[in-house]
């Protein structure tokens, strides 16, 4: 049916139910179509209250002055008049609407009283923004309208931070639209309240919001309301768990979980047009506050050159990686980035921003997604390194991750991920979608690095042990199929990808026996110690398992279960010891030493021979042929052997000088040779990878190497004058540095320092130079750095070559904790 222009008002319930009856009327066309028979009822009741001369206006403002009017919504009406009495009018417009059983929001007001009421009530003052007329005087709710538009625009600077506000307490009371079971689809963060605030954001001419996919994002949430509203018969924005089925059945949707994925999905899209618009909001009302003058108007959606510069003028930039700089608070792409070149670069950039506490420009996501070129199969060792360094940054990866998540680059990267993308959770146990809860369970995985010899692996088993949950049956047994599939692809040797599947299938593992079996019975301890196998593995579950669990939600974890757990992990890894007692492995799962290579033993003769020091480099891609060039975009590394005679200091000073040359350590093996039966000498093996741009010429690294030795070059001093000089960023919060004694069994003839930290430029050279002033010699180290951290083993004897006292070691620990604070 269509609206009829005029009827009598008795006749507004009748023509409104069969309006709604008409299946052919749906969605925004039924709410457009209802809004159109209300206007002609009020302007009826106006002009039958004698209303339609000049000086009286009826005006819609808030919901119903946008357009849209769903079944059971108020009616948000001014009644509007230049001073002449209106009160006999409005009692006959407002008793009728009231006798209808419509709910009703309604006020008289002069055009002054209604710009004063406007000034002291923001929310008053976003009603009057979408003020439409429908009877009366067309020129006074013109002049109404011109007037509030003028007020808001004037005052947007003063008035966005409060209407900010506004938007943060409702989020606190009602939560995120993407998460919760039983959302507000309306006040709830990323529901259609969001929409309006963006509108009006829009209106003040300061920024725009990204308006891709928005309007279909709000559609939906006004679909699914109207749809609650005919199922409920009231005026309800909550969506609860009773009322889902039938909305989904009123909907045409297969069922509820389908009907709530929708919902979350189309909430992400809000919210995260919401959270860009306010970066640029602040950006810009920072600007002004700095130059005294109104700042342009910046249009999110129109940009496009990747850089994302929103002001005028030069703009600072700082490198932050391969590609990679900081602009205005936010991560973008260097004026030389080459997304289609470097598949790598989405990761980097990703990567950078988590650690240094930003979020990736929403230009420079959209350019990553339209031009990056898919990773190729299996990944470059640097695509899974950044990933790792993503997920590193805790709490850091979560904003990150959701730019990536919005723009499709993390379905690219991860196929499997669509399955579980806004897929709900209905157990009340747990807080988030199964997406975000693997996003949370990373970050609260990054937290527990320091106690496992394998962080790349707790993270990526945390970011994936959930993955199961797209695929029927039980989801532990589905995700070790699938993530020994993710793993292989990601390029991990085969025996990490037989950790991670361990890791995934018996993630639920630790808690279900710690909770149901007896953990004293030898028979459970046996249970899991042959399930995981060794201590390595043993650590990386036990950290999971609290991962998960704080992940999950309050209720999943507790410091009676956590003791349950860890008196559990406690006698599982007794039995796994004494199964190894006669074979201990190496500190921290560190390799054993391997045999040098015949370049090694020649520089090895060399040094011996000479007394002097002889150095080799070469550059190294890690995804090509040493002899062929590195794939594009792929920033190439360094392979470094040094053979030297033994002196203090000299692990220190070497890695300093890596650093100062902006050189990352990647891994280091350090040991000794005596070729020619004339004493020990010290090799060196590095390989290391430029933190950005090309690595350093072999002759610069050299002579910077040889002045370091000589004395010349004071590393250290260097490296502290360049930090005093640039600024650090904020960065993500990491956990603090770990070092710690291994048990004696750990080696015969070394004492053996572990030490576990936030990988940054200097640190091996600040733990060189604790060691060397503790006066100890570093027999042999194995260095590696795994995403963002440093695992790192040190074994440690006395100036007469032998094991250090029990006293002597923790005080050698703690000179290398009190170096890296």
């Amino acid at each position: 049916m269509t609206a009829v222009d005029s009827f009598e008002p008795l006749d507004y319930q009748a023509a409104k139910a069969a309006l709604l009856a008409d299946p052919a009327l749906v969605g925004r066309e039924r709410r457009a179509a209802l809004a159109k028979l209300t206007d002609s009822w009020l302007a009826g009741l106006l002009a039958a209250a004698g209303g339609g001369a000049g000086g009286v206006a009826l005006v819609a403002v808030g919901g119903y002055g946008r357009g849209e009017l769903s079944p059971r919504s108020d009616l948000d009406v001014l009644l509007l008049h230049d001073g002449a009495p209106v009160g006999t009018l409005a009692d006959q417009l407002w008793y009728p609407v009231w006798d209808s059983g419509v709910g009703l929001d309604h006020a008289v007001r002069k055009p002054a009283e209604a710009r004063a009421v406007a000034a002291a009530d923001l929310k008053a003052q976003l009603g009057l923004l979408d003020a439409r007329h429908l009877a009366g005087d067309a020129e006074l709710t013109a002049q109404l309208r011109s007037a509030v538009l003028a007020d808001w625009r004037a005052k947007a600077a003063e008035r966005l931070p409060e209407l900010r506000e506004l938007g943060r307490e409702r989020a606190e009371r009602h939560g995120e639209l993407a998460f919760r079971l039983e959302p507000d689809l309306k006040e709830a963060k990323g529901g259609l309240r969001d929409v309006v605030v963006l509108d009006a954001i829009a209106a003040s001419w300061l920024a725009d919001a990204p308006r891709q996919g928005l309007d279909a994002a709000q559609r939906k949430l006004s679909d699914v309301r109207d749809a609650l509203h005919l199922a409920t018969g009231r005026a309800t924005e909550r969506l609860v768990l009773q009322e889902q089925d039938q909305v989904a059945a009123t909907l045409g949707v297969l069922d509820a979980d389908t009907l709530l994925r929708e919902v979350y999905q189309a909430a992400r899209t809000i919210a995260y047009a919401g959270d860009v618009t306010w970066r640029a909001v602040d950006r810009l009302l920072a600007a002004r506050r700095s130059r005294g003058r109104r700042p342009f108007f910046f249009t999110l959606h129109g940009a496009h050159r990747g850089a994302g510069t929103l002001s005028r003028g030069a703009t600072a930039r700082r490198p932050l990686a391969e590609g990679v700089v900081e602009q205005d608070g936010e991560a973008v792409l260097a004026q030389g980035a080459r997304p289609a070149g470097d598949p790598v670069l989405p990761l980097r950039a990703a990567a950078a921003a988590a650690q240094a506490g930003l979020v990736v420009g929403y230009a420079t996501v959209r350019r990553l997604a339209a031009e990056t070129k898919p990773l190729p199969v299996p990944w470059p060792d640097e695509a899974r390194e950044q990933l790792v360094t993503l997920l590193g940054a805790g709490e850091a990866c979560v904003p990150v991750w959701e730019a990536l998540e919005a723009e499709g680059l993390i379905s690219g990267l991860l196929p499997d991920w669509e399955r579980v993308r806004c897929r709900p959770q209905r157990n009340a146990v747990h807080t988030w979608t199964v997406d975000r809860h693997l996003v949370e369970t990373a970050a609260r995985a990054a937290a527990l690095t320091r106690r496992v010899a394998r962080p790349d692996l707790l993270l990526v088993a945390a970011l994936l042990h959930d993955l199961g949950k797209g695929w029927p049956g039980d989801h532990s047994v589905a995700g070790e199929v699938i993530v020994r599939d993710v793993a292989a692809r990601m390029g991990f040797a085969q025996a990490d990808v037989e950790s991670l599947a361990l890791l995934v299938r018996h993630h639920l593992t630790l808690i279900e026996t710690a909770t149901r079996r007896d953990p004293n019975d030898p028979a459970t301890v046996e249970l899991i110690a042959k399930t995981v196998g060794t201590a390595e593995h043993l650590e990386l579950l036990h950290a999971l398992t609290e991962a998960d669990a704080t992940a999950t939600g309050p209720a999943a974890w507790s410091a009676w279960r956590a003791s349950l757990v860890a008196t559990l992990v406690h006698r599982v890894a007794g039995v796994l010891a004494g199964e190894q007692a006669a074979a201990p492995v190496g500190p921290a799962g560190a390799p054993t030493a391997t045999a040098a290579t015949a370049d090694e033993e020649r520089l090895a003769v060399e040094a011996a021979r000479t007394g002097e020091p002889a150095l080799a480099l070469r550059a190294v891609a890690p995804a090509a042929d040493l002899l062929g060039a590195a794939p594009a975009g792929e920033p190439v590394g360094v392979e470094l052997a040094l053979a030297i005679v033994d002196r203090p200091g000299l692990l220190g000073t070497v890695a300093g000088v890596l650093a100062l040359n902006r050189l990352t350590v990647r891994t280091l093996t350090l040991r000794e040779l005596d070729p020619i039966g004339a004493g020990p000498v010290l090799l060196l093996s590095w390989r290391a990878a430029a933190e950005f741009g090309e690595p350093p010429e072999a002759a610069r690294l050299r002579a910077d190497l040889r002045r370091a030795l000589d004395g010349s070059l004071d590393p250290g001093r260097r490296l502290a004058e360049r930090d005093a000089a640039v600024p650090r960023l904020r960065g993500s919060s990491a956990p603090p540095p770990s070092v710690t004694v291994a048990p004696g069994g750990a080696s015969a003839t070394a004492t053996v320092l572990e030490v576990r930290a936030h990988d940054a430029p200097g640190l091996l050279h600040r733990i060189g130079r604790a060691l060397d002033e503790a006066g100890v010699r570093v027999r042999t180290a194995h260095v590696s750095t795994l995403g963002a951290d440093a695992v790192d083993a040190f074994y440690l004897t006395d100036a007469a070559g032998a094991r250090l006292t029990e006293a002597a070691a923790e005080a050698v620990a703690e000179q290398v904790r009190q170096a890296l604070r």
